[in-house]
């Protein structure tokens, strides 16, 4: 007789349901780790800003879309563009940028950090964020967000009192 007849009954019921328990905490911990990055969350070290992704509902150039929470409820629209000559993820982040037909003076006046978006990995390995439809990275670094934020039309009296950390840790996957 086989494990599924013979070899299963003599587990007894207590045995059985700690076997189905640990399969299923497995089958947990894996949905986890294969987030993908469209719906990951992260959040800075100093719980100042939170990036929420959100799948791409742009034209072909942009590769991944997301949301910069802040204090205030400060809300920067932000995406990922790859570059032509040298490939890299291009990220841009927005404040309160107008609709429409946009001149490169509004688009200039609005924008408040562009970077290249880096990904690490748990071993500190340093690559680039990936495009949609892969697995989100445990960390991400927008270099120099935190002084071009400073700079920005969103921080002053009415907006940010303080400014993110460069480093932002995956801390979530919606569903």
């Amino acid at each position: 007789m086989g494990f599924f007849t013979s070899d299963f009954h003599r587990l007894g019921r207590p045995r059985l349901c700690a076997v189905a328990l640990l399969g299923l905490s497995c089958l947990a911990a894996s949905a986890n780790a294969a987030c993908m990055i469209e719906l990951s969350t992260y959040a800075d070290r100093d719980h100042a800003a939170e990036i929420d992704f959100s799948p791409t509902l742009e034209g072909a150039t942009v590769t991944n879309s997301f949301k910069m929470l802040l204090d205030n409820a400060i809300v920067l629209d932000g995406f990922v563009q790859w570059t032509e000559s040298v490939a890299r993820g291009y990220g841009t982040l927005q404040y309160q940028c107008p609709q429409g037909d946009v001149t490169g003076e509004e688009y200039a006046a609005c924008t408040v950090w562009q970077g290249v978006i880096y990904a690490a990995s748990d071993k500190g390995d340093i690559e680039l964020v990936p495009a949609e439809g892969q697995a989100a990275p445990k960390r991400l670094i927008l270099a120099d967000l935190g002084p071009s934020l400073r700079a920005s039309a969103a921080f002053g009296e009415a907006g940010l009192p303080r400014v993110p950390w460069d480093v932002f840790e995956m801390n979530g996957c919606q569903e």
